[in-house]
């Protein structure tokens, strides 16, 4: 069943997508019970309710904003929606009015939260919210909108603990779970192990994530492809092959070379430092498990490539103090999972700006995620990895040139998303709502049809919802 999701060729009836579908919906339907007790409760303050309205609404706008991008055409519901009220078959109006509801949500949770809180570090905050409102508008294509409160997040935003928005200084750090919930870190999910739960609490989601082979304990599922690999490769300057030629010659790989068979990584081509914290290859430091050794990592080589994923993977010195023993796998883990970073807002309103005509200030976000990226005290080697060094020709350079025109200027932020956040699940949303997935994703997919999953047969069914163009149902 995710198979044909990966091929573009998803029916109704797979089950993942009803399971994606449940699992969000569920959500929602916390959140809106939230708000159906609180109308009584008897001794909350106002300064309470409020809060706590906020912050459920927060979390509905959350898990409705991720069904729309996956499916689009969904139903919005509210708490005035109970199945005891026997009124839960809500059609679904279309992506706009969805989308405009879950505006609301966040702009709601925005004027209502606080900045800061002493009641917990995961929490929402006001300037969550302000970020996830400026992600909303991107996707709504509302840029003076996103321009202004992507804006007010970079100079006001801060966290609960009250920390300054900013980047780490070290681009690798982001990952490493005993740093999470720095000032880079908007909004994660939090997780924790070793609490007495079984690991109830942990992060196993990324568990089939991880290396094939060794201590990770599973599953080698989610590799990077040659062509995310070869788009690190830069130019003399240190600057991105924007013409996307950076396919033309690819990077040498283990491609077909047992882990028994000597093989010499490349040493020359000048790469982008960030490759290496976020693909796995072989011949060259893969956090403190020492040199990945190629074929014995990756599951099958043949159908997937010779790259495995690094952004989510714990450390080895991290085993048993931030993973949980207690189930069936290592990989259960106390890593976050980020949904927004100061990167990301920084990119995004890159993009804003761009639209709205300040492609200046453009330029001047990107060179601060690029000169993050360039600051050598984070780069893999020996001061990062256990004593391992890099054969990796690492160089990354900033924009100097002004940006004059538009359609450059789009190419460069698109680009710096795609090499800064890859591997973090923006990819496909990216191209989907700059209208580059087509162009991109390959002939399989298919314009106007493959943007968003089928609706699910069984919500079909049960609830009488309009299924999205060009799926069928059953």
């Amino acid at each position: 069943m995710i198979t044909p999701i990966e091929k573009w060729s998803a029916t109704a009836a797979n089950g993942y997508l009803d399971q994606l579908w449940q699992q969000r919906y569920d959500g929602v339907q916390r959140a809106n019970e939230t708000l159906r007790v609180l109308k009584l409760a008897k001794d909350a303050t106002a300064a309470d309710v409020t809060r706590i309205t906020a912050e459920a609404r927060f979390l509905r706008a959350h898990y409705h904003f991720d069904l729309a991008k996956f499916f689009g055409n969904i139903p919005y519901i509210d708490e005035s929606v109970s199945y005891a009220a026997g009124n839960y078959m809500v059609a679904n109006a279309g992506v706009a009015a969805a989308l405009a509801k879950i505006e609301a949500d966040f702009k709601y949770a925005y004027d209502n939260l606080p900045e800061t809180s002493s009641t917990g570090v995961g929490r929402a905050n006001k300037w969550a919210a302000a970020a996830y409102l400026g992600k909303v508008y991107m996707f709504e294509k509302k840029y003076a909108e996103a321009k202004a409160i992507l804006t007010s997040v970079i100079t006001s935003g801060k966290t609960n603990n009250g920390v300054k928005y900013a980047l780490v200084p070290k681009f690798g750090d982001v990952f490493d779970i005993s740093k999470k919930n720095s000032s880079e870190h908007v909004f994660s999910v939090q997780m924790t192990v070793n609490d007495g739960t079984g690991a109830a609490n942990a992060n196993a989601g990324d568990a089939l994530n991880f290396p094939y082979g060794g201590e990770t304990g599973c599953c080698g599922f989610f590799q990077p492809s040659f062509s995310l690999a070869n788009a690190y490769k830069v130019d003399a300057n240190g600057l991105p092959f924007l013409d996307e030629s950076y396919n033309d010659v690819p990077l040498k790989t283990d491609m077909g070379i047992s882990a028994d068979q000597p093989f010499t990584p490349d040493s020359v081509t000048p790469m982008d430092p960030r490759v290496d914290w976020t693909i796995g290859r072989r011949g060259v430091p893969y956090l403190d498990w020492g040199i990945m050794p190629g074929s014995t990592w990756v599951r099958d080589q043949a159908s997937a490539g010779p790259y495995e994923p690094l952004k989510h993977l714990f450390r080895k010195s991290q085993i048993g103090s931030l993973t949980d023993g207690s189930s069936w796998t290592n990989g259960f883990t106390a890593n976050n999972y980020p949904l927004i970073r100061f990167a990301d807002v920084l990119l995004l309103a890159a993009e804003a700006e761009i639209e709205t005509g300040g492609l200046e200030q453009a330029r001047t976000y990107v060179n601060q995620v690029r000169t993050r990226a360039a600051n050598p005290d984070g780069f893999v080697g020996p001061a990062n990895n256990a004593g391992k060094a890099s054969p990796t020709n690492y160089k990354i350079g900033t924009y100097t040139a002004a940006w004059t025109d538009a359609a450059t200027a789009r190419k460069a932020v698109r680009f710096e998303r795609k090499l800064e956040l890859a591997m973090e699940g923006e990819r496909f949303f990216d191209l989907v709502r700059t209208g580059k997935a087509a162009s991109v994703l390959g002939a399989n997919f298919k314009v106007g049809k493959h943007e968003l999953f089928p609706i699910p047969q069984t919500e079909v069914e049960i609830s009488g919802l309009t299924q999205n163009p060009g799926y069928i149902n059953f």
